[in-house]
């Protein structure tokens, strides 16, 4: 292509400081070095990941940024030494990467890769620079991929290559939110057929967990909020009720109890607040029930709790990215939505041409959408 190995000019939405509105500007964006790919996105999702960012929730984040990580694309070009990605592929850049190297790659029993960024977000990429310029100032990444960008440029192991009828403006949620809460009940809880799940928080993340518990086999699957405008889609995707603690005088925990022989055998957080995630492991049931934190917490929060909970038998694991291993996984996700095993559509509640970025978070904010798709 005629930009290959040229600098591009395109814009993109940056934060300037947290708890401010996101700003469209024209940035630079770097051409690509070895083992690097720059991508065209055309369609990308807003998370409630990025909107902590904007609300000065995750401490560490620097500043100027562009944000954006549940995006899909078109290779734009490759740098030197890049294999299995070529110009004009289509592709969704990848939070989690996968160096297919270290130890964590290595381990069959682990997704995450040493080359991840969770809990650094130094901001650039492993050549120490970064990719962006605005204004004459250098702008930071978020989590290696920045799809609040025309273009963005990510590493090689953060990348996966798709079907190339994919629609990108549907197959772009699998970039985080869908694959999240899908795979907490596919690969990190491994629900049973049969079993109980009840899930806490139903947004986009929740409504997968409860669309991979109800692929996992699961009999009873209790969705929990306290916006009851979410309970229909919830039902769509497969909860078989759902409940609202402020409907009630006492500790959900004791309400699951009642409607459960004394608990669920899954119990999934998907909000990141501490609070709920003690709600979630006193309601797995004390002998064999497992709790799943899926939500992402403030940089600040710390959870405590009685450890008798764990030694009558509970168990609590972590998910993040639902336990995929990305650059292997995310291609046959998307193999999977195209043969209707799954469905996207109901995830997406608006779409939006990319300008109207600050009206999707505000819907974000105010409960009213599940998942806005941006379009550029």
């Amino acid at each position: 292509m005629a930009t290959a190995g040229k600098t591009i000019k395109c814009k993109a939405a940056v934060c300037w400081k947290p708890n401010s509105p996101l700003i469209i500007e024209e940035i630079e964006v770097a051409p690509p070095r070895d083992h690097e790919v720059r991508i065209k996105i055309i369609a990308t999702g807003i998370c409630r990941s990025d909107e902590h960012v904007l609300s000065g929730e995750l401490t560490y984040v620097k500043f100027p940024i562009i944000l954006g990580h549940e995006g899909a694309g078109i290779v734009e070009s490759v740098g030197s030494k890049v294999t299995g990605i070529k110009t004009g592929d289509r592709v969704i850049p990848l939070i989690v990467p996968q160096c297919r190297k270290c130890r964590c790659c290595l381990n069959p029993e682990s997704n995450l890769c040493c080359k991840n960024v969770f809990g650094n977000c130094d901001g650039t990429m492993n050549s120490d620079c970064t990719i962006f310029t605005c204004r004459g100032q250098g702008v930071y990444n978020f989590l290696g991929t920045s799809t609040f960008s025309e273009y963005t440029v990510v590493e090689e192991d953060s990348v996966a290559k798709i079907d190339a009828n994919a629609p990108l403006d549907k197959v772009c949620l699998i970039g985080c939110g869908f694959s999240t809460g899908y795979g907490s009940a596919i690969n990190t809880a491994k629900v049973r057929p049969g079993s109980s799940c009840a899930v806490f928080g139903l947004g986009g993340v929740g409504l997968s967990a409860i669309i991979g518990c109800k692929v996992a086999g699961a009999s009873k699957i209790i969705g929990i909020d306290i916006n009851t405008d979410k309970f229909t889609k919830a039902k769509e995707c497969g909860a078989t009720e759902c409940i609202n603690p402020k409907d009630y005088d006492r500790p959900i925990h004791e309400v699951l109890a009642e409607k459960t022989d004394n608990g669920v055998d899954y119990a999934f957080e998907v909000i990141g607040n501490i609070k709920v995630m003690e709600s979630a492991i006193l309601s797995s049931h004390y002998g064999c029930g497992t709790a799943i934190i899926v939500g992402v917490a403030p940089s600040d929060a710390k959870i405590s709790f009685d450890p008798m909970l764990l030694l009558t038998g509970r168990s609590i694991k972590g998910s993040s990215f639902g336990g995929w291993k990305s650059k292997d996984s995310v291609p046959k996700l998307v193999c999977d939505y195209m043969n209707k095993t799954f469905n996207l559509e109901t995830l997406i509640t608006h779409k939006l041409p990319f300008e109207k970025i600050n009206e999707g978070f505000r819907l974000l904010c105010n409960g009213e959408s599940i998942r806005t798709v941006l379009t550029f």
